[in-house]
């Protein structure tokens, strides 16, 4: 089994997800009392939200790169960053460190071209609906259509992600206002909803919506786990 080196804390709720879904997989996958090979670094969110406000991606990036060569030097076989923003510096990690770094959008975009999706929705913080570090490697390399909720949706599902979803602080009336956009979403020719910020799916699941929904976390953690498996022996049970 692979050692897979967590980069987390962004925000830690949606981290312990992580932590969570990939050692119930192992565990099911080889029955026992197995459990996954993790490595976790978990940095202080205050100090990337501010760079992110700031739009001091540089310091992120080199914030970022610092941990995942603490990772790797810890030996860490593969890194996985478990955010979707921060993916925006994906590329600064991969250049400074000697590991394979599973990409988030990449495990996301396998899935909805196994299911045969071709346009999809895609909520999260601003950053992600609205630049194009995460929406242009989805139709460029998986020519998946992307569409965004409009200005006021944006503000709103980025709101509650950091004023209430890194908090810890799960309410009825947002999880109420994320349906209706996802449904706007669905009526603009949108097939399914990429769950594309990790905490959101502490606030939503797929039994809230008629629309099918893609949880990043759990497609993200399934993927390290059968990357983490793949020489591995036969299950133990």
């Amino acid at each position: 089994m692979k050692t897979i080196g967590m980069l987390g804390g962004m925000s830690w709720e949606s981290t312990l997800s992580y932590y969570q879904a990939i050692n119930s997989m192992v565990r099911q996958q080889l029955g026992g009392l197995h459990s996954a090979r993790i490595l976790l670094y978990s940095v202080d969110f205050a100090d990337i939200e501010q760079l992110q406000q700031q739009g001091n991606w540089q310091q992120a990036a080199e914030l970022l790169t610092d941990a995942a060569l603490a990772l790797q030097g810890a030996g860490a076989d593969f890194l996985i960053l478990c955010t979707n923003t921060m993916h925006k510096v994906a590329a600064d990690l991969v250049q400074n460190i000697d590991i394979p770094l599973l990409h988030i959008a990449d495990a996301t975009a396998l899935q909805l071209q196994q299911d045969g999706i071709k346009t999809v929705g895609l909520l999260g913080t601003r950053f992600t609906m609205e630049q194009d570090f995460y929406k242009k490697r989805l139709t460029e390399q998986f020519g998946i259509q992307v569409l965004v909720p409009d200005e006021a949706g944006r503000a709103l599902v980025h709101q509650v992600i950091y004023q209430e979803l890194c908090l810890g602080e799960i309410k009825d009336s947002s999880r109420q206002q994320y349906l209706k956009i996802i449904q706007q979403l669905a009526d603009a020719g949108a097939e399914a909803v990429i769950l594309g910020c990790t905490e959101i799916a502490l606030l939503i699941n797929t039994s809230d919506s008629r629309v099918p929904l893609y949880d990043t976390t759990a497609l993200h953690a399934r993927a390290a786990v059968t990357m983490a498996l793949a020489d591995t022996a036969e299950p133990q049970l």
